[in-house]
């Protein structure tokens, strides 16, 4: 390399790409150390941008020390949120992860592991290749925190069905799904005030708390949501809705197809 040359930008190393059926693509690719994942040529998420994700394990997983915790998480991704709840949790928890794409869980099995220090090896983990209604209706007083990653949140939706994930249906079931004192912690890309309408209206005391993408002050803000059944609106649980409204909400990396930080097309 001649003096002042710049050097040479590394290729793009494509490690899996898959066709869903709704006729969106998804793929896995490498540059020197930095992995991303796109959806339909956007770059839905990477390991340059996680701060959120591992806020929302950490703070939804904060506090959590009672034998025998348990803990579900919807929506897989590049594995940083799984890793922060590891973190956060004691060594007698287990977590549960609803993933619906088996591509995205053999990722993260494979090129993806060490990139969130292999969360899929640790032993506390059950993955369920479901969609997340689905284990939330099969498991009643089960969680003490359920954390959800699925579409943009509850307002910025790409994909229909996931609307009713964040509506009276999966609220109910979420509020069914969780122990005495349970916790619900949602990622978002923003404020969503309708929403937040819907947590006080069906028995929740919330908070949201604004995350740098990146951890730098000038990034552009996702919101984690907490919230737990109120000490003043503590009305009997709701009974599961019909499976046909409550079924339908995809928990999988795809559907959170986002996103986000998006920059540009490629």
């Amino acid at each position: 390399m001649q003096p002042g040359t710049a050097a040479p930008e590394e290729h793009w190393t494509e490690f899996g790409r898959v066709r869903l059926p709704t006729g969106d693509e998804l793929l896995l690719r490498r540059r020197g150390h930095r992995f991303e994942i796109r959806f339909n040529g956007w770059e839905l998420m990477s390991d340059r941008a996680h701060w959120s994700e591992t806020a929302l394990g950490a703070l939804g997983c904060e506090g959590i020390i009672g034998a025998g915790a348990c803990v579900l998480i919807g929506g897989l991704g590049i594995g940083y949120t799984l890793r922060a709840a590891l973190d956060a949790l004691p060594i007698t928890a287990s977590v549960v992860v609803a993933e619906l794409l088996p591509e995205v869980i053999a990722w993260n099995r494979g090129p993806l592991g060490d990139v969130a220090g292999r969360p899929l090896a640790d032993p506390r983990v059950t993955i369920e290749p479901h969609d997340v209604a689905r284990v939330l209706r099969h498991s009643a007083g089960r969680f003490d925190a359920v954390l959800l990653d699925i579409d943009n949140g509850p307002e910025a939706v790409t994909f229909a069905p996931n609307r009713q994930l964040y509506g009276a249906d999966g609220l109910a079931l979420i509020r069914r799904a969780l122990r005495p004192r349970g916790r619900l912690a949602i990622w978002s890309a923003g404020r969503a005030a309708a929403f937040e309408v819907r947590l006080a209206a069906h028995g929740f005391d919330w908070q949201a708390i604004e995350v740098p993408a990146r951890g730098c002050l000038n990034d552009p803000r996702h919101v984690i949501y907490l919230a737990a059944e109120s000490t003043t609106h503590a009305g009997p649980r709701a009974t599961p809705p019909p499976a046909s409204a409550s079924s339908r909400s995809a928990s999988s990396t795809a559907t959170s197809a986002r996103r986000r930080r998006s920059t540009s097309p490629r």
